[in-house]
Protein backbone atom coordinates (compact mmCIF):
# COMPACT_ATOMS: atom_id res chain seq x y z
CA UNK A 1 0.00 0.00 0.00
CA UNK A 2 2.45 2.99 -1.48
CA UNK A 3 -0.36 5.39 -2.24
CA UNK A 4 -0.17 7.99 0.99
CA UNK A 5 -4.57 8.63 1.35
CA UNK A 6 -4.57 4.76 1.50
CA UNK A 7 -1.66 4.49 4.18
CA UNK A 8 -3.85 7.39 6.14
CA UNK A 9 -6.80 5.79 5.74
CA UNK A 10 -5.61 2.70 7.05
CA UNK A 11 -4.32 4.37 10.21
CA UNK A 12 -7.16 5.95 11.07
CA UNK A 13 -9.43 3.15 10.72
CA UNK A 14 -6.66 1.24 12.97
CA UNK A 15 -7.06 4.03 15.53
CA UNK A 16 -10.59 4.25 15.25
CA UNK A 17 -10.96 -0.02 16.11
CA UNK A 18 -8.59 0.26 18.96
CA UNK A 19 -10.42 3.35 20.26
CA UNK A 20 -13.78 1.14 20.17
CA UNK A 21 -12.29 -1.70 21.26
CA UNK A 22 -10.30 0.12 24.06
CA UNK A 23 -13.41 1.75 25.20
CA UNK A 24 -16.98 0.75 24.05
CA UNK A 25 -16.38 -2.90 23.99
CA UNK A 26 -18.35 -4.10 20.76
CA UNK A 27 -19.01 -7.43 20.19
CA UNK A 28 -18.27 -7.69 16.93
CA UNK A 29 -16.28 -5.28 14.95
CA UNK A 30 -17.20 -0.90 15.40
CA UNK A 31 -20.06 0.17 17.46
CA UNK A 32 -22.47 2.93 15.30
CA UNK A 33 -20.51 5.67 16.40
CA UNK A 34 -17.11 4.67 15.96
CA UNK A 35 -18.37 3.63 12.34
CA UNK A 36 -19.92 6.56 11.68
CA UNK A 37 -16.52 8.60 12.61
CA UNK A 38 -14.81 6.08 10.41
CA UNK A 39 -17.70 6.80 7.46
CA UNK A 40 -17.17 10.29 8.13
CA UNK A 41 -13.09 10.46 7.99
CA UNK A 42 -12.44 8.35 5.07
CA UNK A 43 -14.83 10.34 3.50
CA UNK A 44 -12.96 13.44 4.18
CA UNK A 45 -9.75 12.21 3.29
CA UNK A 46 -11.17 11.03 -0.37
CA UNK A 47 -11.88 14.45 -0.87
CA UNK A 48 -9.16 16.22 0.48
CA UNK A 49 -8.18 18.41 -1.78
CA UNK A 50 -4.24 18.15 -1.24
CA UNK A 51 -4.36 14.43 -2.42
CA UNK A 52 -1.19 12.77 -2.47
CA UNK A 53 0.54 15.87 -1.26
CA UNK A 54 -1.55 16.04 1.47
CA UNK A 55 0.55 15.86 5.40
CA UNK A 56 -0.82 14.23 8.32
CA UNK A 57 -4.09 15.72 9.50
CA UNK A 58 -1.93 16.78 12.77
CA UNK A 59 -0.24 18.64 10.68
CA UNK A 60 -2.49 20.35 7.92
CA UNK A 61 -3.49 23.71 8.01
CA UNK A 62 -7.11 23.39 6.51
CA UNK A 63 -9.33 21.40 9.44
CA UNK A 64 -12.06 20.18 7.29
CA UNK A 65 -13.97 18.21 10.24
CA UNK A 66 -16.66 19.63 11.41
CA UNK A 67 -16.23 20.75 15.05
CA UNK A 68 -17.83 18.05 16.45
CA UNK A 69 -15.90 15.35 14.43
CA UNK A 70 -12.32 16.79 14.91
CA UNK A 71 -12.92 16.61 19.07
CA UNK A 72 -13.98 13.05 18.15
CA UNK A 73 -10.90 11.99 15.73
CA UNK A 74 -8.71 14.07 18.75
CA UNK A 75 -10.11 12.06 21.13
CA UNK A 76 -9.52 9.14 18.96
CA UNK A 77 -5.84 9.34 18.55
CA UNK A 78 -5.10 10.71 21.60
CA UNK A 79 -6.02 7.17 23.12
CA UNK A 80 -4.94 5.26 19.72
CA UNK A 81 -1.71 6.94 19.18
CA UNK A 82 0.35 5.62 21.95
CA UNK A 83 -1.07 2.37 21.47
CA UNK A 84 -0.27 2.01 17.88
CA UNK A 85 3.44 1.67 18.70
CA UNK A 86 2.87 -1.35 20.58
CA UNK A 87 -0.06 -3.31 18.34
CA UNK A 88 0.76 -1.65 14.58
CA UNK A 89 4.53 -0.72 15.59
CA UNK A 90 5.37 -0.34 11.68
CA UNK A 91 2.02 1.70 10.93
CA UNK A 92 3.13 4.18 13.35
CA UNK A 93 6.62 4.40 12.65
CA UNK A 94 5.63 5.13 8.70
CA UNK A 95 2.85 7.37 10.42
CA UNK A 96 5.69 9.55 12.14
CA UNK A 97 7.66 9.27 9.03
CA UNK A 98 4.68 10.88 6.34
CA UNK A 99 4.51 13.82 9.41
CA UNK A 100 8.23 14.47 8.71
CA UNK A 101 7.81 14.39 5.08
CA UNK A 102 7.59 17.21 2.68
CA UNK A 103 4.07 18.39 2.21
CA UNK A 104 1.49 20.40 0.10
CA UNK A 105 1.71 22.87 2.31
CA UNK A 106 5.90 22.95 2.51
CA UNK A 107 5.74 23.16 -1.17
CA UNK A 108 3.18 26.33 -0.98
CA UNK A 109 5.83 28.36 0.95
CA UNK A 110 8.41 28.39 -1.34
Amino acid sequence: MSNRLDREKATVELMIKLYCKGNHHPVDGLCAECRDLLNYASKRLTHCKFGELKPTCGKCTVHCYKPEMQQRIIEVMRYAGPRMLLNHPIIAIRHLIDGFKKSYHDSERK
